[in-house]
């Protein structure tokens, strides 16, 4: 049982230590990692890769992703698993996106887009909770389910956004940064002080480390995983304002692989697969790490397939060492 399982009352303390990247060497080699990629997109297109607007680009494209990854954090350190993030995104930009919801206006259309979200995320946590469901099982279902239900409102076809008021907020600019990166930034500040800062973060921790230790300490750990679920699913209705903001349009197609590039970051930036640790800062270079290596492999013409295999070598190379590190760590 580590430290912060063990003393959930410590564990204040032991995060600010794995949030500096002085103290956390694995969060020295992750940076490492993606400066290596900058130093390489600016050896290979010079002329394109450090401009304002591919930089804007490389934001805009992680934000969406991004917000999904934070919501997959808690899920995972909690010991769980989130298969059917990508449907739920789809799922919440049909929705928000019909005749019916854009015909009240745009916060209408935001506010449904949360709403649906959040609800699927409630039904995976009170499956998996109350229900004794295994996750992978669970959100599985839901995955399946969600994409589904998105083709049936949908009829396969792509909706429009006609409501230019919600076009122009979220494609807008603050300060000269666009709406979404804003929106990026302030969801992971949320969602790192609640996993740092809070009885909540603290107990997912606790919980993803020793569930029954936990229950035995008075959490209470089916409402509390139903909870993580329901943040997971908030955070998928954010990022399908995100997505239909930048496509203009909700189809059941949104989303498409959105869970495994999530669950990709996730393990890439340090959090353990098993539960009980991991790390926002981590993952968020984890979702930028991929996000500038889909721009490097955009900029040089490079075949997806090619990409995707990259991809799958980070991720095989992260576990490896995730093991390694454990293996060191316990002395087994």
């Amino acid at each position: 049982m580590t430290e912060t399982q063990a003393a959930p009352q410590e564990a204040l303390p032991v995060e600010r230590k794995r949030f500096s990247f002085r103290a956390d060497p694995r969060l020295l080699g992750l940076a490492g990692v993606l400066v290596v990629l900058c130093l390489v997109g600016q050896f290979t297109r010079p002329e394109l890769f450090f401009t304002e607007s591919n930089i804007s680009t490389i934001l805009r494209l992680a934000a969406a992703i991004g917000v999904v990854s934070v919501g997959m954090t808690f899920v995972i350190i909690s010991g769980g698993i989130d298969l059917s993030v990508g449907s739920i995104v789809a799922l919440s930009s049909v929705w928000l996106t019909t005749l019916a919801t854009q015909s009240y206006g745009p916060w209408i259309m935001v506010l449904c887009g949360l709403a649906v979200g959040l609800g699927c995320g409630l039904v995976n946590g009170v499956l998996v909770s109350y229900g004794k469901v295994v996750p992978f099982i669970a959100t599985l279902a839901m995955y399946v389910s969600a994409r589904g239900l998105a083709e049936r409102l949908s009829g396969r076809r792509t909706q429009v956004v006609a409501d230019q008021d919600f076009l122009a907020f979220f494609r807008g600019d603050l300060l000269g940064i666009p709406v979404l990166i804003w929106l990026f930034a302030l969801v992971f500040a949320v969602g790192w002080v609640v996993l740092n800062r809070t009885t909540f973060g603290r107990r997912t921790y606790a919980v993803g480390g020793n569930i029954e230790a936990s229950r035995l300490a008075g959490i209470n750990v089916k409402r509390h995983l139903a909870l993580v679920y329901g943040v997971a699913g908030l955070c998928c209705g954010i990022a399908a304002l995100m997505v239909v903001a930048r496509t203009t349009a909700g189809a059941s197609t949104n989303g498409m692989f959105y869970e495994l590039d999530a669950i990709a970051a996730v393990v890439i930036g340090g959090t353990l697969l098993t539960g009980g640790r991991g790390s926002l800062i981590g993952t968020l270079i984890g979702v930028l790490i991929f996000t500038v290596l889909s721009n490097l492999f955009t900029l040089n013409n490079l075949d997806t397939d090619i990409q995707n295999i990259a991809k799958g070598v980070i991720i095989v190379l992260a576990v490896l060492l995730q093991f390694r590190a454990r293996k060191a760590r316990t002395g087994s």
